[in-house]
């Protein structure tokens, strides 16, 4: 098990697109390997490799509910790219393990089809609704430097970057 460190604003490579994957290759599922046990440790629903400092696009997610006694349902997506999202918009309470403590209301399409490879390097193709649509989207973002408070007011999101900054410089002292 190997848990890696989450990074946290204002590291740059939040805002940095992440490179394609050529290969899905025992390290790129190390590195999957890596991130669940991350994301579970965390806890968290999805994360994305740039946030434990990997610029890859690579994604984990897994939104089971395990106090409502839900099984696992662990879902790697390599290169994920939305290929199709509804017009009908759906709005969720978001958090980021990269933002901690942050929690706000995001508008995103409610449905989404998203192509991937997965962990075999295998091209696929799923459609997501509820919580794994605003999951998948809220990882892709990340993919290309968006960070879920992007979504929200100019306002709001320079009021939690400096509380998010405020934090990080507390625990570093």
């Amino acid at each position: 098990m190997a848990i890696r460190k989450i990074i946290t604003p204002p590291n740059p490579l939040l805002r940095q697109p992440s490179l394609k994957v050529a290969e899905v290759d025992d390290t790129i599922r190390q590195l999957i390997r890596d991130m669940f046990d991350t994301m579970y440790d965390a806890p968290g629903i999805g994360l994305a490799a740039v946030q434990v400092g990997e610029p890859l696009a690579v994604i984990v997610m897994d939104t089971a509910n395990g106090e409502k006694g839900e099984a696992p349902r662990p879902l790697a997506l390599v290169n994920p790219e939305v290929v199709w999202a509804s017009e009908k918009k759906a709005t969720w309470q978001e958090g980021c393990l990269s933002v901690p403590e942050i929690y706000d209301e995001v508008e995103r399409p409610a449905e989404v089809r998203v192509r991937y490879l997965d962990e075999n390097g295998q091209e696929q193709e799923r459609h997501f609704t509820g919580l794994d649509a605003i999951c998948v989207q809220h990882e892709i973002d990340h993919t290309k430097g968006i960070l879920f408070i992007d979504h929200l007011s100019r306002l709001k999101r320079e009021r939690y970057l400096k509380k998010v900054i405020k934090k990080a410089q507390q625990t570093a002292a």
